[in-house]
C-alpha cells in the first residue's frame, strides 16, 4: 500500500522561508529511518506557488486555462511530499506520527492519503497490462 503524506503550505513557506538547520537535520534524521526500514518512495519540498503555475478546466471538452501563481489559501497548498509504501494504514499512520514539524514552528500540519492502485481503478485486463507496461518501462528507464 502506497501513502503519501502531504506537508501543508504555511504563510512562511509561501514567503520561500526556508527551513532552519536544524529542521534540515531532523527531516534527514527520518528520511534516513524511512530508508532503513525500507518504505521510502520519494520525498520532497515544494518551491512556494509564487513559482507554480495552476492549470484547469473550466469547460468540459473546453481548453485547459493556464493561471500563474501566487495563489492564495496557504493553508490549501501544499509546501512537501513523502512518498511511502507499507503494509498497512496503521503502519502509514504511525510513520507520519514519527515525522518532525515540518515547519519547525507548531504550525505544521500533514494529511495522508492512500495512492490508488491500478487495481483499485479498473479490472480490465487490457488497462491493467498497459498501467504494468508503463510502470515497467518508467522502472527501466532509472536503470539506464
Amino acid at each position: 500500500m502506497r501513502f503519501m503524506m502531504i506537508v501543508k503550505a504555511t504563510t512562511d513557506s509561501e514567503a520561500g522561508v526556508l527551513p532552519s538547520q536544524e529542521l534540515i537535520d531532523a527531516m534527514m534524521k527520518y528520511n534516513e529511518e524511512l530508508v532503513k526500514a525500507g518504505v521510502l518512495l520519494a520525498a520532497d519540498g515544494l518551491q512556494p506557488s509564487s513559482s507554480g503555475v495552476r492549470i484547469s478546466y473550466p469547460e468540459p471538452g473546453g481548453k485547459p486555462k493556464v493561471i500563474d501563481g501566487p495563489f492564495t489559501e496557504a493553508k490549501e497548498m501544499i509546501a512537501g511530499y513523502t512518498l511511502i509504501e507499507v503494509k498497512s494504514r496503521e503502519e502509514a499512520i504511525e510513520w507520519a506520527l514519527r515525522m518532525p514539524d515540518p515547519h519547525g514552528n507548531g504550525q505544521g500540519q500533514i494529511e495522508l492519503r492512500q495512492v490508488f492502485e491500478a487495481e483499485d481503478l479498473t479490472d480490465n485486463p487490457e488497462s491493467l497490462a498497459k498501467e504494468a507496461a508503463l510502470r515497467q518501462q518508467v522502472e527501466e528507464m532509472k536503470k539506464a
